[in-house]
């Protein structure tokens, strides 16, 4: 029982300690000439579906929920924006070359139509990420027309 009881007691300092390692969760200014809601003047119901699905994790506009201040699951949510970010990052659209901005709008139709986006996981915690079959339909010939007439 002793051995339990220690197990417990350090099992918390070292929880207890590693909610002093920092997680970076300043947002970057948004240029509204170069995010894509404003300069693509996006439809305020796709703006909203993509406001809601996907710009936590893909822009500089993201709402860190109360889960992500406590490590070790603050550095897996933090892990998860940046990757997304890296990928596509709404908040700077305008700055991405036509090839980049056409390949996005693809991999955004597959990843929509497929349901790998948005994750499974993310969908848990934010119900208003969970696209209706009639969302990802509305969000998908959004993005489609945008490659179609190349006003990307």
């Amino acid at each position: 029982m002793k051995t339990v009881k220690k197990v417990l007691f350090w099992t918390l300092v070292a929880f207890a300690i590693i909610q002093f390692i920092p997680v970076d969760r300043v947002n970057l200014p948004v240029d509204k000439k170069v995010n894509f809601i404003d300069s693509k003047k996006t439809p305020v119901k796709i703006s909203g579906l993509i406001k809601g699905a996907c710009y936590d994790c893909h822009s500089n506009e993201t709402v860190y929920p109360k889960y992500a201040y406590f490590a070790p699951v603050s550095w897996s949510v933090k892990s998860h924006i940046n990757e997304g970010r890296e990928h596509l990052n709404f908040s700077v659209w305008g700055t991405y070359n036509k090839e980049l901005k056409e390949n996005m709008l693809n991999k955004s139709i597959q990843t929509i139509q497929s349901k790998a986006m948005p994750m499974p996981g993310y969908i848990v915690y934010h119900k208003e990420a969970n696209l209706s079959e009639a969302e990802r339909t509305l969000m998908v010939q959004y993005f489609e027309e945008m490659l179609k007439s190349k006003s990307y």
